[in-house]
């Protein structure tokens, strides 16, 4: 199976339904071999449009709303990203082609956090593999509390569901930074991208309906 051509096939059904904007975005989605992400027995299906099982009752997000997700952060080369989710490291490894990989004049890096230890190796494995991990950071813990260590971040994403915007998220974020977070309940959430303002003061924009996992943690679902 060819997944080059997969890829590109997928890239560009996503770039004429709309859902990539971006020059950045599609040459990340199109770098990035997916197929890596994803456990050995699903390989086949790693450029259908849908998430996937990854273990323990996580799944990698699908192809259009990982790229749906990026537009909305709008990251820049550069840029100190937090995720919070990692999965199997496939959106870590997009933000990092984007902040870090091809960044000339500023260092980018990605820090990302996964509360499942098991989950953490396997994407650790994904970017060490993929050559990813020199941008990137895997951190097993609490994502709702964010990564108070590396902060302040220009950008935040967000891949589980949170019941409202974590408090420790937007006071890690730089002012003019973004976050972009799935709230809702287990039933059905909303796409939120929230823009820090001042120290007081952040707008929130919401986006699509969606359906993502429970954040878990402290400022997330019990």
């Amino acid at each position: 199976m060819d997944f080059s051509i997969e890829r590109r096939r997928l890239v560009e059904k996503l770039v004429m339904e709309g859902v990539i904007r971006s020059e950045k975005v599609k040459k990340a989605m199109l770098s990035v071999p997916r197929e890596e992400f994803v456990p050995k027995e699903y390989k086949r299906w790693a450029y259908f449009d849908e998430p996937l099982p990854i273990g323990f009752g996580q799944t990698i997000s699908a192809p259009h709303m990982v790229a749906l997700m990026t537009e909305a952060l709008d990251p820049k080369p550069g840029d100190k990203t937090l995720e919070i989710g990692t999965g199997s490291g496939y959106q870590a490894a997009i933000l990092a082609e984007i902040v870090a990989k091809n960044s000339l004049n500023k260092e980018g890096h990605v820090y990302t956090i996964e509360r499942i230890p098991e989950l953490a190796e396997f994407a650790r494995r994904n970017l060490e593999r993929t050559s990813y991990i020199r941008y990137v950071t895997v951190i097993v813990g609490d994502g709702s509390l964010g990564y108070s260590k590396e902060a302040s971040y220009d950008g935040i994403i967000v891949t589980a569901a949170a019941p409202d915007i974590p408090k420790p998220l937007i006071e890690q974020l730089v002012v003019g930074g973004r976050l972009v977070i799935p709230v809702g309940d287990s039933g059905l959430q909303r796409l939120y991208i929230v823009t820090k303002k001042d120290n007081n003061t952040i707008d929130v924009k919401e986006d699509i309906y969606c359906l993502f996992v429970p954040l878990i943690g402290k400022y997330g679902w019990k």
